[in-house]
């Protein structure tokens, strides 16, 4: 007979355990959120960014590998890329060995002239810009 109101205790227990199974996962729930939000995508974004620079390779390129060794593209093949090391010295390399790929002198000008345009236009209305690089533009002429 006494085991009768503990089984209707364990009932009505039953709503409250549910609402508090919702709360312990909501901690988790934040913490694989924010996994996603600082480590996941910003992976994924240089992964793509890095996929992007290996499919855009040369000829003509100057690279660095993942050695360090400093190199000019001599030609490009599916999975592998050749690197000129020194007038005597070719080296053929995975297409993932790529580290980086040097900036030409008119990338750099080019990168420069939109950090000073990003400076120069911050906090400006469209109308505001269209009319600043007209003025730009003028003094130039």
């Amino acid at each position: 007979m006494s085991f009768i109101p503990f089984l209707q205790a364990g009932a009505a227990g039953s709503a409250s355990t549910s609402s508090s199974l919702v709360g312990s996962l909501l901690p988790f729930l934040l913490i694989i959120v924010i996994f996603y939000l600082f480590l996941i995508r910003p992976q994924n974004k240089k992964q793509k960014e890095t996929q992007k620079m290996l499919d855009a390779l040369k000829k003509g390129d100057k690279v660095i590998t993942i050695g360090g060794i400093h190199g000019t593209v001599s030609s490009v093949k599916e999975n592998t890329v050749i690197v000129k090391v020194d007038d005597d010295c070719k080296l053929e390399f995975n297409r993932t060995a790529i580290s980086s790929v040097e900036l030409t002198e008119e990338e750099k000008a080019k990168l420069a002239e939109e950090a000073k345009n990003k400076k120069l236009f911050k906090g400006k209305k469209s109308s505001d810009l269209e009319k600043a690089k007209k003025a730009e533009d003028a003094e130039e002429k």
